[in-house]
Protein backbone atom coordinates (compact mmCIF):
# COMPACT_ATOMS: atom_id res chain seq x y z
CA UNK A 1 0.00 0.00 0.00
CA UNK A 2 1.09 3.60 -0.53
CA UNK A 3 0.03 6.55 1.57
CA UNK A 4 1.09 9.33 3.91
CA UNK A 5 2.82 8.67 7.21
CA UNK A 6 1.21 9.78 10.47
CA UNK A 7 2.75 12.60 12.48
CA UNK A 8 4.47 10.23 14.91
CA UNK A 9 6.17 8.37 12.06
CA UNK A 10 7.27 11.22 9.87
CA UNK A 11 10.87 11.92 9.00
CA UNK A 12 12.25 14.84 11.04
CA UNK A 13 11.85 18.07 9.15
CA UNK A 14 9.64 16.67 6.41
CA UNK A 15 6.72 18.72 5.16
CA UNK A 16 5.15 15.67 3.55
CA UNK A 17 6.12 12.02 3.88
CA UNK A 18 4.86 9.13 1.76
CA UNK A 19 5.46 5.46 2.36
CA UNK A 20 5.33 2.14 0.56
CA UNK A 21 4.03 -0.51 2.95
CA UNK A 22 4.02 -4.23 2.24
CA UNK A 23 2.33 -7.06 4.12
CA UNK A 24 4.64 -10.03 4.59
CA UNK A 25 3.68 -13.71 4.90
CA UNK A 26 3.80 -13.54 8.71
CA UNK A 27 1.21 -10.74 8.46
CA UNK A 28 3.57 -8.05 9.68
CA UNK A 29 4.01 -4.80 7.80
CA UNK A 30 7.30 -3.78 6.23
CA UNK A 31 8.07 -0.20 5.30
CA UNK A 32 9.80 -0.95 2.03
CA UNK A 33 10.41 2.61 0.88
CA UNK A 34 9.62 6.23 1.67
CA UNK A 35 9.79 9.60 -0.02
CA UNK A 36 10.04 12.85 1.91
CA UNK A 37 9.27 16.33 0.64
CA UNK A 38 11.45 18.49 2.89
CA UNK A 39 10.37 21.84 1.50
CA UNK A 40 12.91 24.56 2.32
CA UNK A 41 13.46 23.48 5.93
CA UNK A 42 16.96 22.09 5.50
CA UNK A 43 17.92 24.67 2.89
CA UNK A 44 16.98 27.41 5.34
CA UNK A 45 18.91 25.76 8.18
CA UNK A 46 22.08 25.20 6.14
CA UNK A 47 21.92 28.20 3.82
CA UNK A 48 21.47 26.23 0.58
CA UNK A 49 20.39 28.67 -2.10
CA UNK A 50 20.65 29.20 -5.84
CA UNK A 51 20.37 32.08 -8.28
CA UNK A 52 16.91 32.05 -9.85
CA UNK A 53 15.98 33.11 -13.35
CA UNK A 54 15.01 36.53 -12.03
CA UNK A 55 18.51 37.06 -10.69
CA UNK A 56 17.51 36.64 -7.03
CA UNK A 57 18.80 34.14 -4.49
CA UNK A 58 16.23 31.46 -3.63
CA UNK A 59 16.22 28.66 -1.08
CA UNK A 60 16.35 25.18 -2.56
CA UNK A 61 13.43 22.76 -2.37
CA UNK A 62 14.63 19.36 -1.14
CA UNK A 63 13.43 15.77 -1.28
CA UNK A 64 14.70 12.54 0.24
CA UNK A 65 14.10 9.04 -1.13
CA UNK A 66 14.36 6.00 1.12
CA UNK A 67 14.26 3.13 -1.39
CA UNK A 68 16.92 0.72 -0.15
CA UNK A 69 17.88 -2.92 0.30
CA UNK A 70 14.65 -3.31 2.30
CA UNK A 71 13.05 -3.92 -1.08
CA UNK A 72 15.18 -7.06 -1.44
CA UNK A 73 13.89 -8.32 1.89
CA UNK A 74 10.34 -7.44 0.84
CA UNK A 75 10.64 -9.57 -2.29
CA UNK A 76 11.97 -12.53 -0.31
CA UNK A 77 9.33 -12.33 2.42
CA UNK A 78 6.44 -11.60 0.08
CA UNK A 79 6.98 -14.35 -2.48
CA UNK A 80 9.12 -17.00 -0.76
CA UNK A 81 7.72 -20.38 0.25
CA UNK A 82 8.88 -23.45 2.19
CA UNK A 83 11.21 -24.45 -0.65
CA UNK A 84 13.06 -21.13 -0.80
CA UNK A 85 12.83 -18.06 -3.01
CA UNK A 86 10.28 -17.40 -5.70
CA UNK A 87 11.60 -14.49 -7.71
CA UNK A 88 9.46 -12.43 -10.09
CA UNK A 89 10.92 -12.88 -13.59
CA UNK A 90 11.54 -9.17 -14.09
CA UNK A 91 13.80 -9.12 -11.02
CA UNK A 92 15.39 -12.57 -11.20
CA UNK A 93 19.14 -12.47 -12.01
CA UNK A 94 18.61 -15.81 -13.78
CA UNK A 95 15.21 -16.19 -15.43
CA UNK A 96 15.74 -19.64 -16.93
CA UNK A 97 18.01 -22.47 -15.84
CA UNK A 98 18.66 -25.31 -18.29
CA UNK A 99 19.52 -28.69 -16.77
CA UNK A 100 20.94 -31.31 -19.16
CA UNK A 101 20.13 -34.89 -18.08
CA UNK A 102 22.29 -37.83 -19.18
CA UNK A 103 23.36 -41.22 -17.81
CA UNK A 104 26.27 -42.00 -20.14
CA UNK A 105 29.00 -40.16 -22.01
CA UNK A 106 27.20 -40.82 -25.28
CA UNK A 107 23.95 -39.36 -23.95
CA UNK A 108 25.80 -36.44 -22.41
CA UNK A 109 27.42 -35.47 -25.70
CA UNK A 110 24.09 -35.56 -27.49
CA UNK A 111 22.23 -33.66 -24.78
CA UNK A 112 24.89 -30.95 -24.47
CA UNK A 113 24.87 -30.37 -28.24
CA UNK A 114 21.09 -29.99 -28.16
CA UNK A 115 21.34 -27.71 -25.12
CA UNK A 116 23.84 -25.43 -26.87
CA UNK A 117 21.58 -25.17 -29.91
CA UNK A 118 18.57 -24.49 -27.71
CA UNK A 119 20.16 -21.74 -25.60
CA UNK A 120 21.58 -20.03 -28.68
CA UNK A 121 18.02 -19.13 -29.58
CA UNK A 122 17.05 -17.76 -26.17
CA UNK A 123 18.17 -14.21 -26.89
CA UNK A 124 16.86 -11.53 -24.57
CA UNK A 125 16.51 -13.92 -21.62
CA UNK A 126 18.85 -14.36 -18.66
CA UNK A 127 19.77 -18.02 -19.02
CA UNK A 128 22.13 -20.32 -17.13
CA UNK A 129 23.11 -23.84 -18.17
CA UNK A 130 23.88 -26.10 -15.21
CA UNK A 131 26.13 -28.71 -16.83
CA UNK A 132 28.04 -29.66 -13.68
CA UNK A 133 28.96 -33.34 -13.77
CA UNK A 134 29.46 -33.78 -10.02
CA UNK A 135 25.76 -33.30 -9.17
CA UNK A 136 22.73 -35.37 -10.08
CA UNK A 137 19.67 -33.73 -11.69
CA UNK A 138 17.63 -33.95 -8.47
CA UNK A 139 20.29 -32.02 -6.57
CA UNK A 140 20.27 -29.31 -9.25
CA UNK A 141 16.48 -29.10 -9.27
CA UNK A 142 16.43 -28.49 -5.52
CA UNK A 143 19.25 -25.95 -5.66
CA UNK A 144 17.62 -23.82 -8.37
CA UNK A 145 14.24 -24.03 -6.65
CA UNK A 146 15.93 -22.73 -3.50
CA UNK A 147 17.39 -19.85 -5.50
CA UNK A 148 14.00 -19.00 -6.94
CA UNK A 149 14.75 -19.20 -10.67
CA UNK A 150 11.33 -18.79 -12.35
CA UNK A 151 11.62 -21.52 -15.01
CA UNK A 152 13.65 -24.72 -15.28
CA UNK A 153 14.21 -26.40 -18.65
CA UNK A 154 14.99 -30.13 -18.50
CA UNK A 155 16.74 -31.64 -21.53
CA UNK A 156 17.18 -35.42 -21.58
CA UNK A 157 17.50 -38.21 -24.16
CA UNK A 158 13.83 -39.10 -23.97
CA UNK A 159 12.90 -35.45 -24.47
CA UNK A 160 15.10 -35.26 -27.55
CA UNK A 161 13.63 -38.49 -28.93
CA UNK A 162 10.23 -36.78 -28.73
CA UNK A 163 11.64 -33.51 -30.15
CA UNK A 164 10.66 -31.66 -26.98
CA UNK A 165 11.90 -30.39 -23.61
CA UNK A 166 10.25 -30.20 -20.20
CA UNK A 167 9.46 -26.80 -18.66
CA UNK A 168 8.95 -26.51 -14.88
CA UNK A 169 7.50 -23.44 -13.14
CA UNK A 170 9.03 -22.44 -9.82
CA UNK A 171 5.92 -20.64 -8.56
CA UNK A 172 3.47 -23.55 -8.89
CA UNK A 173 5.70 -26.55 -9.56
CA UNK A 174 3.72 -27.37 -12.70
CA UNK A 175 5.51 -29.09 -15.59
CA UNK A 176 4.73 -29.18 -19.28
CA UNK A 177 6.23 -30.64 -22.43
CA UNK A 178 7.18 -28.08 -25.07
CA UNK A 179 8.29 -28.71 -28.67
CA UNK A 180 11.89 -27.64 -29.13
CA UNK A 181 10.91 -25.28 -31.93
CA UNK A 182 8.47 -23.48 -29.67
CA UNK A 183 10.65 -23.06 -26.58
CA UNK A 184 11.56 -19.39 -27.06
CA UNK A 185 8.02 -18.04 -27.51
CA UNK A 186 6.66 -20.34 -24.78
CA UNK A 187 9.29 -19.15 -22.30
CA UNK A 188 8.31 -15.56 -23.01
CA UNK A 189 4.67 -16.39 -22.33
CA UNK A 190 5.50 -18.42 -19.23
CA UNK A 191 7.64 -15.71 -17.66
CA UNK A 192 4.83 -13.22 -18.18
CA UNK A 193 2.33 -15.62 -16.60
CA UNK A 194 4.57 -16.15 -13.57
CA UNK A 195 5.11 -12.41 -13.13
CA UNK A 196 1.36 -11.78 -13.13
CA UNK A 197 0.61 -14.82 -10.96
CA UNK A 198 3.04 -13.85 -8.20
CA UNK A 199 1.68 -10.30 -8.14
CA UNK A 200 -1.93 -11.49 -8.02
CA UNK A 201 -1.16 -13.97 -5.24
CA UNK A 202 0.55 -11.30 -3.11
CA UNK A 203 -2.31 -8.88 -3.76
CA UNK A 204 -4.89 -11.47 -2.70
CA UNK A 205 -2.93 -12.21 0.47
CA UNK A 206 -2.83 -8.50 1.35
CA UNK A 207 -6.53 -8.00 0.65
CA UNK A 208 -7.48 -11.14 2.58
CA UNK A 209 -5.60 -9.73 5.59
CA UNK A 210 -6.94 -6.18 5.46
CA UNK A 211 -9.75 -5.70 7.98
CA UNK A 212 -12.19 -2.98 9.06
CA UNK A 213 -13.11 -3.41 12.72
CA UNK A 214 -16.26 -1.90 14.20
CA UNK A 215 -14.94 -1.50 17.75
CA UNK A 216 -11.69 -0.97 19.58
CA UNK A 217 -11.85 -4.47 21.07
CA UNK A 218 -12.24 -5.93 17.59
CA UNK A 219 -9.24 -3.90 16.40
CA UNK A 220 -7.14 -5.37 19.20
CA UNK A 221 -8.30 -8.89 18.47
CA UNK A 222 -7.61 -8.63 14.73
CA UNK A 223 -4.12 -7.25 15.29
CA UNK A 224 -3.37 -10.13 17.65
CA UNK A 225 -4.83 -12.84 15.40
CA UNK A 226 -4.70 -13.19 12.44
CA UNK A 227 -2.76 -9.91 12.03
CA UNK A 228 -2.47 -7.74 8.94
CA UNK A 229 -3.66 -4.24 8.04
CA UNK A 230 -6.50 -2.98 10.23
CA UNK A 231 -8.18 0.10 8.76
CA UNK A 232 -10.39 2.25 10.98
CA UNK A 233 -11.49 5.88 11.55
CA UNK A 234 -8.99 7.98 13.55
CA UNK A 235 -9.37 11.40 15.13
CA UNK A 236 -5.85 12.47 14.17
CA UNK A 237 -4.62 12.75 17.76
CA UNK A 238 -1.17 11.33 18.49
CA UNK A 239 -2.47 10.20 21.90
CA UNK A 240 -4.82 7.69 20.25
CA UNK A 241 -2.01 6.46 18.05
CA UNK A 242 0.12 5.94 21.17
CA UNK A 243 -2.74 4.13 22.92
CA UNK A 244 -3.12 1.60 20.11
CA UNK A 245 0.65 1.03 20.06
CA UNK A 246 0.73 0.46 23.85
CA UNK A 247 -2.15 -2.03 23.69
CA UNK A 248 -1.22 -3.91 20.52
CA UNK A 249 2.35 -2.97 19.45
CA UNK A 250 0.79 -1.77 16.17
CA UNK A 251 1.50 1.62 14.64
CA UNK A 252 -0.17 3.59 11.88
CA UNK A 253 1.49 2.35 8.72
CA UNK A 254 -0.17 4.71 6.29
CA UNK A 255 -2.91 7.31 5.86
CA UNK A 256 -4.81 8.03 2.63
CA UNK A 257 -2.62 9.78 0.06
CA UNK A 258 -5.25 12.51 -0.22
CA UNK A 259 -6.77 13.33 3.20
CA UNK A 260 -10.53 12.78 3.12
CA UNK A 261 -12.97 13.38 5.99
CA UNK A 262 -14.83 10.26 7.10
CA UNK A 263 -18.07 9.70 8.93
CA UNK A 264 -18.11 8.05 12.31
CA UNK A 265 -15.92 8.24 15.37
CA UNK A 266 -12.33 7.43 16.20
CA UNK A 267 -11.92 3.73 16.93
CA UNK A 268 -9.70 4.51 19.91
CA UNK A 269 -11.43 7.38 21.72
CA UNK A 270 -14.90 7.78 20.25
CA UNK A 271 -14.52 11.44 19.20
CA UNK A 272 -15.38 12.52 15.63
CA UNK A 273 -12.96 10.96 13.12
CA UNK A 274 -10.77 13.07 10.85
CA UNK A 275 -9.67 10.33 8.43
CA UNK A 276 -9.01 6.62 8.15
CA UNK A 277 -5.77 5.08 9.32
CA UNK A 278 -4.24 1.66 8.71
CA UNK A 279 -2.58 -0.02 11.69
CA UNK A 280 -0.30 -3.04 11.66
CA UNK A 281 2.47 -4.61 13.69
CA UNK A 282 5.72 -3.86 11.89
CA UNK A 283 9.31 -5.06 12.02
Amino acid sequence: RTGRKSAAERFAGAVETYTLEGLMRDRKALQAGTSHYLGQNFARAYGVSFLGRGGEQQLAEATSWGVSTRLVGAVIMTHGDDRGLRLPPRLAPTQVVVVPIARSDEERSRVLQATAALTAGLDGLRVHVDDREEHRPGYKFNEWELRGVPVRVEVGPRDLDADQVTLARRDTGEKEACPIGGVRPRLGELLGEIQRSLFAEAERFRDDHTFRPGTYDELRELLADPGGFVVAPWCGDAGCEAKVKADTRATIRYLPEVPQPVEGVCVACGTPAAEEAAWAVAY
